[in-house]
């Protein structure tokens, strides 16, 4: 997995990295399940479905994705662990899912933040450096994405 989360003043961050803007979004959301967890394995059957989010840029996508998964999770039981994107029309989200209920959780996301979000394209070679020593410099080509969630 390819995302580093970092301590904010009050908050939690996440920067993901991957080959795509979909490998983002799927980076994201893997790396906010984790952070909420208190145990990261569990044998749970997997369950399938697909949901279908309005297509926009890549920032607010980005939001969409994850505002969906904390749903899913909160009101529908679903707890994702695993997840793949594709683009047309709409958003395009096929989804694998645990019973949520039976995930034990330490932490609770209250919100997604805009505070520092992104989602670009690095170029060939191109840095970018993070000011949070957990979170390592990274050079791409490549795509990162930043987000930060209220705890």
């Amino acid at each position: 997995m390819s995302s580093w989360p970092f301590g904010t003043t009050a908050d939690i961050g996440l920067r993901v990295f991957s080959s795509s803007p979909e490998g983002v979004l799927k980076e994201a959301v893997l790396g906010m399940q984790n952070i909420l967890l208190s145990a990261t394995e569990f044998d749970l059957p997997w369950h399938h479905s697909q949901w279908n989010l309005g297509k926009d840029d890549w920032d607010r996508m980005l939001v969409k994705v994850l505002e969906e998964t904390l749903y899913r999770a909160e009101i529908h039981n679903e707890w994702v662990v695993d997840i793949s994107f594709m683009l047309g029309q709409q958003l395009h989200c096929q989804v694998a899912w645990v019973d949520a209920s039976e995930v034990e959780r330490e932490v609770e996301i209250k919100a997604i933040t805009r505070h520092d979000l992104q989602v670009r394209e690095l170029g060939a070679a191109e840095q970018i450096s993070s000011p949070y020593p957990e979170v390592p410099d990274i050079i791409g080509p490549g795509w990162i994405g930043d987000v930060v969630f209220d705890i």
